[in-house]
């Protein structure tokens, strides 16, 4: 693997990995805590609208997705607190939405979406400097409003209703979580891809709530635990030359099925 390392492209994925890994340890605890992972679904499936109008305007899609998943994030969670609607119904139209939208919009434009493959399913091996720049930039993004907001995230993510009797902004901050998790969700896409995103936002938050104490022990410890899927992921994929994001997955599932049944025996 050493010798890999001399090329730029594992270079960038390595940094990609460890990028992606920050973001998804910390959203993914408030995520799977406040049990929003298929908000996070329907986000996920919805910027492929966005990546396809990138594609349409002839623009690096990252720059498009990136307010596309946030606009897709604010509906989501407006209409589905504003109106009588089950919140899985919006999240429903907004998946379909989101991918109609991108089909629509990549059928226009012109010639053949070469990288298309990759924003679906994942390439880790195609990230770019100028991606591991927007990722830098989202993760210090989110590290900056998690500073700023873990208690009152920590707050929705426990009790809502307390939240709210305690006098606290609860629209506004529940938005502005789903608006981090439309950020992580832009910076996985060019990891694992827009279907297998929720997997790697989950995964090692779940892993860790089964031995961590609080919420902080675990926002501490996802990113150690993605770190270790990405990067062993990636490790086993150079050598078995198979899909970077789908192995990354694999190692993320085996472990944390033998996490519930360690779990389980030792009583935690």
């Amino acid at each position: 693997m050493i010798e890999a390392l001399q090329f730029e492209f594992m270079q960038n994925a390595l940094l990609a990995a460890l990028l992606a890994s920050v973001a998804c340890g910390i959203v993914g605890a408030y995520v799977v805590v406040k049990r929003i992972v298929f908000i996070a679904g329907g986000i996920s499936h919805a910027a492929f609208g966005g990546i396809g109008l990138g594609y349409w305007l002839g623009v690096n899609p990252l720059w498009v997705v990136t307010p596309f998943s946030l606009a897709a994030a604010m509906a989501i969670g407006l209409i589905s607190r504003a109106s009588k609607t089950a919140e899985d119904t919006t999240i429903g139209v907004f998946w379909a939405l989101g991918m109609a939208l991108g089909i629509i919009f990549i059928g226009l434009s012109p010639g053949y979406a070469p990288d298309l493959f990759s924003y679906l399913f994942g390439n880790i091996l195609t990230v770019t400097t100028t991606d591991l720049y927007i990722l830098l930039a989202l993760d210090i993004l989110i590290v900056l409003v998690v500073c700023l907001l873990h208690r009152e995230f920590q707050a929705i993510a426990f009790d809502e209703d307390y939240a709210a009797a305690s006098g606290l902004p609860v629209m506004a901050i529940y938005l502005a979580l789903l608006g981090l998790t439309a950020l992580t969700v832009v910076i996985l896409i060019r990891i694992v891809g827009i279907i297998l995103v929720i997997a790697l936002l989950t995964i090692p938050a779940a892993v860790v709530r089964k031995w961590a104490g609080s919420l902080k022990a675990m926002m501490c410890a996802a990113p150690i635990v993605a770190a270790f899927f990405t990067c062993a992921g990636l490790v086993l994929s150079y050598y078995l030359d198979i899909a970077s994001g789908a192995t990354i997955i694999v190692v993320a599932g085996g472990v944390y099925f033998i996490n519930l049944i360690v779990a389980r025996r030792r009583g935690a």
